[in-house]
């Protein structure tokens, strides 16, 4: 009787064993989401040398919610020193992650120095350090490979990539009353065609002209062809890698300001990679890349509720890399 007691505490411990070895690796791995309640944490993207000798440091950041988005006024909680606290960073920010945001320009000297970008969201400080160390040089096919540009393609052509040319027509400082509407007409073309749209139609070259119209390199051209319907089902994603569509796009995104008090129309999709199904976001499945306006000039219309002062953003991508514009509104009563 004792002997089979004994083998069967055994077989038992043999059996929790077993259990905690299968068990505990898969609760290594799980991963939580959160639609608000986390912080939002500064991220240094990388560098790249100017021809004339200083330097271009990118940044962006990940905020860990789904949907909560924080206004952080630039200031002790928002910082970059040395020489801020006021180096042209965001004070609205959005969910997830929004990479390559903005860029600070450094001398040729900055040598070994850092800057040092200081955010506070619900009172927790994160820091992101920049610095000219060499695992940090980036080149045009880092910034694409990063954000999943062109489907996630490794071609090497992406290095030579020109970003978009950007124009928002009439001034940089605006202003307007509460609840008034507010035209902004921006340009947008694509000079190269790289990455070329996947269903051949054509796109503006140069800010207001058509491709017609404007001198498009004979091996930058795309023959005309249907769209594949396979690619406009969803399919269930093959990798955690992201992944953004090839082609000319427009949106304007609040950068600075309340932006639970701006509203835009049409809406406009979104800039921060969201890839939830569905999610009006070039990284969401499934996601056709909009054709752009025959003249390279997208018209939107936007109004605030509540005074202040803003600045809008208009963000002209090409599926890979981005070029920005900003506009300065003061919203009176």
């Amino acid at each position: 009787m004792q002997r089979t007691e004994v083998f069967v505490q055994a077989a038992l411990v043999a059996v929790a064993s077993l259990f905690l070895a299968v068990v505990q690796p898969a609760s290594a791995q799980t991963r939580f989401t959160y639609s608000k309640g986390q912080i939002v944490s500064p991220a240094f993207e990388g560098w790249m040398p100017n021809e004339d000798g200083s330097f271009t440091l990118y940044f962006g950041y990940m905020n860990s919610n789904w949907q909560e988005e924080f206004d952080v006024p630039v200031g002790a909680e928002n910082n970059i020193e040395p020489g801020g606290p006021d180096q042209g960073q965001p004070t609205h920010f959005y969910p997830r992650r929004n990479p390559f945001l903005f860029t600070v320009r450094v001398p040729k000297d900055f040598g070994d120095k850092e800057l040092i970008w200081t955010l506070t969201t619900h009172g927790h400080t994160e820091k992101a350090y920049a610095s000219l160390k060499g695992d940090y040089a980036i080149d045009k096919q880092t910034i694409s490979t990063e954000i999943g540009g062109d489907m996630g393609s490794l071609r090497d052509e992406l290095r030579y990539n020109i970003p978009p040319e950007l124009e928002v027509q009439g001034e940089t400082q605006r202003r307007i009353k509460v609840g008034e509407s507010l035209t902004l007409v921006a340009l947008a073309g694509d000079p190269d065609n790289l990455p070329p749209r996947r269903d051949g139609k054509p796109q503006p070259r140069h800010p207001g002209k058509t491709a017609e119209e404007s001198e498009t390199p004979p091996a930058a051209r795309t023959p005309s062809r249907p769209p594949n319907i396979a690619n406009l089902v969803y399919r269930q994603p093959s990798s955690l890698a992201i992944a953004s569509g090839p082609g000319l796009r427009m949106s304007w995104i609040v950068y600075r300001g309340k932006g639970a008090a701006v509203a835009f129309s049409p809406a406009q999709f979104k800039t921060w990679t969201d890839t939830r199904p569905f999610a009006n976001s070039p990284w969401s499945p499934p996601f056709l890349i909009p054709e752009p306006p025959a003249d390279g000039k997208w018209v939107t219309q936007v109004t605030f509720q509540e005074p202040g002062t803003y600045v809008l953003r208009a963000v002209a991508s090409d599926g890979s890399l981005f070029t920005y514009q900003n506009v300065t509104v003061t919203v009176t009563p």
